[in-house]
Formats: C-alpha cells, sequence, structure tokens
C-alpha cells in the first residue's frame, strides 16, 4: 500500500505520519505541493502543521496549490484520503468534506490529550475500531472548532467520525472533531493519531487509523 504523504511549507507532523504509516505496515512516499500527478498512490494523508503559516485562515493557500487537484484525483478513483489538523482544514477549505473548522471558541492555541468517541466505523480510517469506542488522542490547534449548517444531514449520512467524549477543549458543535464525505474515503481529523501511535509516546489509540488504510 504506496501512501503519499503531503508537505506544505510549514507542514511540522510529515515524518511523524510517515512513522505511523511504516509501523502500520505502509509503504509512505513524500510528495511535495508542487506535484500533481498521485496516479502511483494506493491513497493519501495531509499531515499537521501550518501550511503556509495559516496566512489568511488555516489551510486557504495550501488549497489552491497543485498537489489538490493531485487529491481531487485520488478522491474520484475512490482512493482513500486523510486530512490530520491542518489537513482537515485543507480538506474543508476545499470542500471534500462538509463544514469548516474555525477559530477556537476560546481563541488560544490548544494543545491536550483528549478522549474521543468513534462514531462511525464504516471510513477506511476507522473500520477496525468499534462503533462507539473511547480512545485517546491529542489535539494541537488554534483553529479546530468544527461548524455545519447541514448538521441533521450529516447524522442522517453517518457522516460524523469522531467526537469529543467529556471536555470539549475548542466548542465544536456537537463535540464533532472528525468528518468524512458520503463515501467514507475522504475523512478530516482535529486530533492527531499519529501522536498516538506508540504506547511510549502516551497511547497507541491511533495506529488503528494508519493499520486501517493498509487494511483498505
Amino acid at each position: 500500500m504506496k501512501v503519499g504523504v503531503i508537505r506544505f511549507p510549514g507542514s511540522n507532523c510529515d515524518r511523524d505520519v510517515y512513522h505511523a504509516l511504516e509501523l502500520a505496515g505502509g509503504e509512505p512516499e513524500y510528495v511535495w505541493w508542487n506535484q500533481k500527478d498521485l496516479s502511483n498512490l494506493d491513497a493519501a494523508v495531509i499531515p499537521g502543521g501550518f501550511s503556509y503559516g495559516d496566512y489568511l485562515r488555516a489551510g486557504a493557500i495550501a488549497a489552491i496549490t497543485p498537489v489538490i487537484e493531485g487529491i481531487k484525483s485520488l478522491v474520484k478513483e475512490e482512493k482513500p484520503v486523510l486530512g490530520i489538523c491542518n489537513g482537515a482544514q485543507i480538506l474543508a477549505e476545499v470542500g471534500l468534506v462538509p463544514g469548516v473548522f474555525t477559530v477556537n471558541e476560546n481563541p488560544k492555541f490548544n494543545c491536550q490529550w483528549s478522549e474521543l468517541k468513534v462514531k462511525t466505523n464504516r471510513t477506511p480510517f476507522t473500520n477496525i475500531y468499534s462503533k462507539d469506542e473511547v480512545i485517546k488522542m491529542p489535539v494541537a490547534h488554534a483553529e479546530g472548532r468544527y461548524f455545519s449548517e447541514n448538521l441533521e444531514l450529516l447524522k442522517e449520512n453517518d457522516q460524523i467520525v469522531l467526537q469529543f467524549e467529556g471536555e470539549n477543549p475548542n466548542g465544536s458543535m456537537e463535540g464533532i472533531t472528525g468528518v468524512c464525505d458520503e463515501t467514507g474515503l475522504v475523512c478530516a481529523v482535529m486530533p492527531h493519531p499519529e501522536r498516538a501511535s506508540e504506547l511510549i509516546l502516551g497511547s497507541d489509540d491511533g495506529l488503528k487509523f494508519f493499520k486501517g488504510i493498509v487494511n483498505y
């Protein structure tokens, strides 16, 4: 399973994602922002960081780079695409997942471990989890508050992937912190599964996200 790890100026979780994919048995490959042809890949992950310094708003500049055309081609080919933190913001910015990730209710950078509930396991990234399983992963963002005008539709279509269990650290609507498109093949999550991929880090609950890609 050859998985592209997308890199922008300002990405800072790319090596972590690469390592997690290796742990999961995948074959990661770095892909730069100016690569348009991603036809050699089986899947892609857009990692966290601060693409282009989060100027304008998080993900706005990354959304107009050539690699996005390659990502859209992967989606048309029904290949899995995962966006983590800044990657989630980018996927929302280009309309590949519904809703937006905007400034936290308390407008400061928030970094902490969080308990999360897996709301659907129909995606390639969550198919190893049990539905409603509670897992532990960290968040680290200033613009992670999720909002959608079509909340009931998301529920009907089973597009809510993760919700905060207990404390809602950023004020997201109904604690939502991960969503997918209607197919489930494009997934955007604010927590960092790569930072919870080994027990030495405090949790290995996130490794299943990457094992799910490889199994798919």
